[in-house]
């Protein structure tokens, strides 16, 4: 059983305490004031005193693969080697700092932003497989627009070969590790799921052989970058719609087999996550976002992002529908990195839904009995299976995402505090939404935004020493 406070190492490298920062998109981009952005965006969290944090999905090639604008692309070494500044930074506060590398695939804004698709008529989509009949549907109604290219066996390779060269600038930039988005429909969850991947060479077919590409990802890092600390999360596709809608997906079990299988490939550590097949609600589960779909200085933005008015309102729509069945949920993943705990001895990192300094302590094992804190709703259990109780750890360190958006210096609040400490976000998902226009994550909502200036005034956010 490990406390807050306590150090944990990860891969040889030694984080001074348990809390991270997890990825975020920082929207940074590639231009003159990005590395500032990103001091501007990560320090604080370093200096109030968080042990890891993973720097926001970053794009390992030069053209495609952004899920978002405003993406920070690390395929340049000269770029790459100005991020020395935020490393240096991070590390004069006692700090870590993993640098989260990814590719969209069939998410990528050459997908579903319909004014980046005509200002970039020539990047291709890249895609494991032919996409499923359902994403074709969507297709055909006008939806989204999907005319991709199947990666060929050697382009795979030259997939991965990217993984290694992003890894290997970073290590030379002072990164102390490196974080894969394996979740979250980009490309490494479309190699590891039976919905998207079914190649017929060595990277489909089989769960283990699903599971290659994120195994000769690990091959290049380490042949490039040397024995940097690498992490991966670990999907579950639980939250998907009902198999007649969706077909062959990621159980609980497939997730806890994939990380299983990481460890003996070497990966130094996993974060198990519930997601949809698609990029949907479930990955920032809460209200839906009445005031940003309402802001009328980001009307414009989503009209130019989908493609209308009408789109935009048919988006909006949708996300009120999705917040129904993905309402917030407690620590919605802590029964799921439970049962991997148990399958595994490298570090397994818990997020999504952690709110307050009772809930770390019992994930961590430092109190509680153990189980759910919402009764098994959304904990990772499946159909006919029963919250033992037992009073076990269900991670070795804890993250957290928007509530850094709501309280940038955060850490100062939780660390060493009563259990009865708790973040402001509201899980309003204000922040969210306006991402898909450019606009930065920022918590937008007044009341969030006056208890935090209350909470400054008081000194709540200054650390002893």
């Amino acid at each position: 059983m490990a406390s807050l406070e306590d150090p944990l190492e990860i891969g040889g490298v030694t984080i001074p305490n348990r809390l991270y920062r997890a990825p975020l998109l920082e929207c940074a981009g590639n231009g003159p004031d990005a590395v500032a952005t990103l001091i501007d965006d990560l320090e604080p969290a370093a200096a109030s005193g968080v042990g890891l944090i993973f720097q926001g999905a970053t794009i390992v090639r030069a053209e495609g693969g952004c899920a978002a604008p405003g993406m920070t692309r690390v395929h340049d070494p000269a770029f790459v080697s100005r991020l020395s500044r935020l490393t240096d930074r991070i590390h004069d506060h006692g700090g870590r700092i993993f640098l989260q590398l990814e590719h969209g695939g069939l998410r990528s804004m050459e997908t579903w932003h319909a004014e980046y698709r005509r200002q970039h008529p020539d990047h291709e989509q890249l895609a494991v497989s032919e996409p499923p009949w359902q994403l074709r549907l969507f297709d055909r109604l006008g939806a989204l627009s999907f005319s991709p290219r199947v990666l060929s066996t050697d382009e795979v390779y030259d997939l991965a070969a990217d993984f290694g060269r992003a890894a290997a600038h970073a290590v030379d930039a002072g990164y102390d590790g490196i974080h894969l988005s394996g979740a979250n429909m980009g490309i490494v969850q479309q190699f590891l799921s039976p919905f998207y991947n079914r190649r017929d060479d060595e990277f489909g077919g089989s769960p283990e052989a699903r599971l290659s590409f994120l195994a000769c990802v690990h091959d290049e890092i380490r042949g490039r970058a040397g024995d940097v600390p690498l992490v991966t999360k670990v999907p579950a596709e639980t939250p998907a719609p009902p198999a007649p809608l969706v077909g062959r997906k990621l159980s609980l079990q497939d997730g806890v087999e994939i990380a299983r299988r990481l460890e003996r490939i070497g990966y130094d550590a996993v974060v198990p996550v519930q997601t949809s097949v698609v990029w949907d609600m479930s990955i920032v589960r809460g209200e839906y976002p009445a005031r940003a779909w309402e802001n009328e200085r980001l009307q414009k933005g989503y009209e130019t992002a989908f493609g209308g008015a009408v789109r935009a309102r048919l988006v909006a729509l949708g996300n009120r529908l999705e917040s129904i069945p993905y309402d917030f949920a407690p620590a919605w993943n802590e029964g799921f990195c439970r049962r991997v705990r148990e399958q595994v001895s490298i570090p397994v990192l818990a997020e999504g839904g952690v709110r307050d300094r009772e809930t770390i302590d019992r994930l961590l094992g430092s109190s509680g009995n153990g189980g759910g804190s919402d009764g098994g709703r959304n904990s990772g259990l499946e159909a006919g299976e029963r919250d033992d109780q037992t009073p076990k750890p269900a991670a070795d360190a804890i993250g957290m995402a928007r509530p850094f958006y709501a309280e940038p210096r955060l850490a100062a609040r939780l660390l060493e505090s009563p259990p009865d400490a708790r973040v402001l976000c509201e899980n309003c998902n204000n922040c969210t939404v306006p991402q898909v226009t450019g606009a930065p994550g920022i918590c937008r909502t007044p009341s969030v935004l006056s208890k935090r200036g209350d909470l400054e005034r008081a000194g709540a956010y200054e650390r002893d020493g």
